[in-house]
């Protein structure tokens, strides 16, 4: 995966954290236990050295906390105007030791939707933190590494005798949850429900995505992950979940069913009901 975000610092990380906590995340998400990355940097002549000591200690950190390892890397320079500062190439190496078979295809009628924590709050970050709009607010991305999370609900399937109850996982980053369940929706050929009085949103993020005219639904994330599940293992899950750190606000927000296919649709707070497309287009550019 390659990381080009701009700024290149924000409230609560920067393009290192975000590097490596993105790679982690998507081994995660595969059901894999992430073990070494690679690093690739691409510095623009004149970026400062003390910055990149920054963005270098957020990336160790962030590999500290996730138990992984950073093995090997490489640096080139580019002209005055060939980048912009600093982009980050990362690959990564996991391992799947359990019959895991995570799939978007596997989600069926009546399993249940869970959400791990808040949405939007990283793609907002990146909005405000650009500061063409000059808004002071305590909002800072989600980033974090998710792999922790993930081997805890993965145990909590095991120990629940039934691997196949944990349908698929993702992390709702570039498009935010409604691309995500969107594609998971036409993947299986199955209709998802989502209650919008269920999906946990900051009042802050509220009020930002009213101001630039955005749908939280549609914003980044980087420190969340999305899970249909097996109806009888998702009470159990959620309680596991919310004993993790990056899972404390976990809630269940919809469920799976089999008409009409391919379709997502919100039922409001207001009673009625609504479509939840597919995001056509770039809603936030550069935000990871």
């Amino acid at each position: 995966d390659s990381y080009v975000v701009s700024p290149i610092f924000f409230p609560g990380g920067d393009i290192g954290k975000l590097a490596v906590c993105g790679t982690i995340n998507d081994l995660a998400m595969s059901g894999a236990k992430p073990l070494y990355l690679s690093v690739g940097f691409i510095l623009e002549e004149g970026f400062e050295i003390s910055d990149l000591k920054k963005v270098l200690e957020s990336m160790r950190s962030a590999a500290v906390e996730a138990g992984v390892a950073i093995v090997t890397g490489d640096t080139k320079v580019v002209q005055k105007g060939g980048a912009d500062r600093i982009f980050i190439n990362t690959s990564g190496i996991g391992l799947i030791d359990l019959p895991l078979d995570l799939s978007s295809t596997k989600a069926q009628s009546g399993d249940k939707v869970l959400l791990s924590g808040t949405l939007g709050d990283h793609g907002t970050t990146i909005m405000i933190a650009r500061g063409e709009l000059e808004l002071e607010t305590d909002i800072a991305t989600d980033c974090a590494p998710l792999n922790a999370l993930v081997a805890e609900m993965i145990d909590e399937t095991k120990q629940r005798g039934d691997l196949t109850k944990l349908r698929c996982l993702r992390d709702p980053t570039r498009g935010g949850l409604a691309t995500t369940l969107n594609e998971f929706a036409l993947s299986a050929e199955v209709a998802i429900q989502i209650e919008e009085d269920l999906i946990p949103v900051r009042e802050e993020v509220k009020g930002a995505c009213e101001i630039l005219g955005l749908d939280p639904l549609y914003v980044a994330n980087e420190g969340k992950l999305v899970a249909v599940v097996a109806p009888d293992l998702a009470e159990s899950l959620l309680l596991r979940m919310k004993q993790n750190q990056y899972g404390k606000d976990a809630c269940l927000i919809g469920e799976v069913k089999s008409e009409p296919q391919g379709i997502v649709t919100m039922r409001t707070g207001f009673g009625g009901t609504r479509i939840v497309d597919m995001l056509v287009g770039e809603q936030l550019p550069r935000i990871c």
